[in-house]
């Protein structure tokens, strides 16, 4: 079979990425300069250290803000900068809010016990019974620690996704109680009502961007292409390829490299959300996803029955070809991490390389539909097998590969170690940062 390639479209100069993240930045830039133009209008008390725990309060809820935004699942945010770099944000800002809030709390204790002459903490309690909002703050502190220990590397890697995402919900209650207590007490919102209203105009924009992105575009997705599995087709032994059919898929906004979370909705798996991207480009009329066995949650997915209802939240990511600089690419896959990579390759245009690393031959799942692809495509496959020592895509055998690297787009995904064992090859060949394009496909980091 022969086919006629039209002329590949010219990337853009303009790096969607960049514009997304100097944007974000800067709003947030702009609106810590505008709390701080209210801050300073409503005046400064005499103590420092009391001004300072005020200062250190509202730049903590606008971080808080900040942090809901970024976890808000926006579609044009997360085409841009991809669902793994804005859950990495929201981890650092997390812990950016922690030390500003135990600053606020600290500062403000000592600065009115030294006003009063006793201790901070005989202060904090007095506070807490004779001012309005001071306990909801303090239990809000308390929920916020609670969640950033189990955030910590060490608990994270420990839990369940399903339990840290339980305990993790209670940030919402501390944002509603620190909300409270702010706008009831903040001399910078009692003494201008310019400042209380865009408080209220702040918070309404972040939480209305988390309601959008979280509950209600997926509602009405959802309503709206009515998701059911149409096959389940064995790839091996511990490989399964589900096929997902509804209503109108014309219209979803999905794009080759893209993934959802998953929720089958059969009496042992509706409350699992699981992140699998799509294995075949998009076409309107199907989707399909291609799984490893590697839980029990994937393993049992065999066992789905034609018809099962599905709850599909997305589509999310940035490993698309939106972020392509150059008009030839290089698309490197690693183990089950060629999902994403063989509906890339059927979606993109321009000359093509792919690489496909496995431990034998029998891991090569998909291997037949990537080499009748890269014929109709015109793209080079290379199937490259072996132990992981010695790396069989070190510097010099990338290079023998792929001469011409430098010169092109790199598409990467596979297993953790591969990956980084990859990035740094391509650091070494000069590979320019901006042509290198992967996405850790996790929902917490």
């Amino acid at each position: 079979m022969t086919t006629v390639q039209s002329p590949p479209a010219p990337p853009t100069a303009t790096r969607p990425r960049v514009v997304a993240r100097t944007g974000l930045f800067a709003v947030l830039a702009a609106n810590a300069a505008v709390v701080a133009y209210f801050f300073a209008q409503a005046g400064f008390a005499s103590n420092a250290l009391i001004v300072l725990g005020r200062l250190a309060g509202l730049y903590g809820a606008l971080v808080m803000a900040f942090q809901l935004v970024l976890v808000a699942r926006l579609p044009w945010l997360d085409r841009r900068i991809g669902m793994d770099r804005l859950t990495s944000w929201h981890r650092w800002t997390g812990f950016a809010l922690l030390w500003t809030l135990l600053a606020h709390a600290v500062f403000i204790s000592f600065g009115y016990a030294d006003g009063a002459g006793v201790g901070p903490v005989t202060e904090l309690v007095d506070l807490a019974e004779t001012t309005e909002g001071v306990l909801r703050a303090i239990v809000a502190l308390g929920l916020i620690l609670v969640v950033g220990a189990v955030s910590a590397r060490y608990a994270r890697r420990r839990l369940a996704y399903e339990t840290w995402h339980f305990i993790h919900l209670y940030t919402y209650v501390a944002v509603v109680l620190a909300f409270t207590h702010q706008v009831a007490v903040g001399t910078t919102f009692t003494a201008s009502s310019a400042a209380k209203a865009y408080w209220y105009g702040l918070w309404a924009v972040a939480l209305g961007a988390l309601v959008l992105g979280r509950l209600v575009l997926p509602l009405w997705r959802n309503t709206r292409h009515q998701f059911r599995v149409s096959a389940v087709v064995p790839e091996s032994d511990n490989v399964v390829s589900v096929h997902v059919t509804g209503k109108d898929l014309d219209k979803l906004p999905a794009q080759a490299g893209q993934f959802f979370l998953w929720r089958f909705l059969t009496a042992d798996r509706w409350w699992q959300a699981n992140p699998f991207s799509l294995s075949a480009a998009p076409d309107g009329r199907t989707l399909r996803l291609t799984v490893k066995a590697a839980g029990a949650g994937s393993a049992a997915l065999r066992h789905v029955k034609v018809g099962t209802r599905v709850f599909a939240e997305g589509p999310y990511g940035a490993f698309t070809t939106l972020h392509r600089t150059r008009t030839e690419s290089l698309l490197i896959a690693g183990g089950v991490g060629v999902t994403p990579i063989r509906a890339l390759l059927e979606d993109i245009e321009g000359h093509a390389v792919v690489v496909y690393r496995v431990a034998g031959e029998r891991d090569a799942v998909l291997y037949d539909e990537l080499r009748d692809l890269a014929v109709a495509k015109g793209a080079e496959l290379h199937l490259v097998t072996g132990p992981p020592v010695p790396d069989k895509l070190a510097p010099r055998e990338l290079a023998r590969l792929v001469p011409d690297i430098v010169e092109r787009d790199v598409f990467l995904c596979g297993p953790p170690p591969m990956m980084k064992a990859v990035l740094g090859s391509l650091d070494e060949l000069g590979v320019p940062k901006r042509q290198i394009h992967f996405e850790r496909f996790s929902l917490a980091g």
